[in-house]
């Protein structure tokens, strides 16, 4: 099976990529997993990717897709895999549409997660990260044992930049203006389904399951 997870920032994609790749036993594959792999590996796509980001630039699609062919050519795709955070755009689907076509392969279901505007707002200012070691917390979600400090290391827990209740909103609507024309390409082409993104983590991926016609 072949998936595509779309969601606005907050909207818990990533958990239920890692979910399903459990579940269907088939890889999870990021944008960010992608860029790291490369750097550490010290790849050409690495150090140029690096260098672009060291200059506070935006990563290029001809990079971008480039790194999705070059992870797709790998055998543990044959059977499967979820991709989340690409595409982002319509260009880039075109272009995976391209290359899975030229690998004999072709885009089981695009899943959209669906969540109110201010219950994203909350869960992401509602965040808390590890000064140190990078934990995340909630407030109210998932707080530490003991309010602002990390139950790690006892470092002070600080709220990014990213997840300032102001940084958040312009982050949704710089999405919502990006990403509905892509929503608008899977649903003209059959292969999008919405899922609303709102429960435990548990009760989204039976959602997800559900969309997918997929037995509990």
């Amino acid at each position: 099976m072949i998936l595509i997870l779309l969601g606005p920032p907050g909207a818990g994609k990533g958990t239920q990529a890692k979910l399903l790749a459990r579940d269907l036993q088939i890889p999870h594959i990021s944008t960010g997993d992608m860029f790291r792999d490369h750097k550490s590996r010290g790849t050409e796509l690495g150090k140029k990717v690096e260098a672009i980001m060291a200059s506070g630039g935006l990563v290029p699609d001809e990079v971008t897709n480039a790194l999705v062919k070059d992870r797709l050519s790998r055998p543990d795709v044959k059977g499967g895999f979820i991709l989340d955070g690409y595409p982002r755009t319509t260009a880039q689907a075109e272009y995976l549409d391209r290359l899975l076509l030229s690998l004999g392969q072709k885009l089981d279901r695009a899943l959209s997660y669906e969540v109110a505007t201010e219950l994203l707002v909350d869960r992401m200012s509602g965040r808390r990260s590890c000064s140190k070691c990078g934990a995340v917390y909630h407030v109210t979600g998932n707080p530490p044992r003991q309010a602002g400090v990390c139950d790690r290391d006892g470092s002070p827990l600080v709220l990014r930049e990213d997840d300032r209740p102001e940084t958040v909103k312009r982050r949704l609507e710089e999405y919502e203006v990006k990403t509905e024309p892509l929503k608008r390409y899977y649903h003209e082409r059959g292969n999008l389904s919405d899922v609303q993104g709102v429960g435990s983590p548990d009760e989204i991926l039976a959602a997800t399951r559900k969309a997918l016609g997929l037995l509990p």
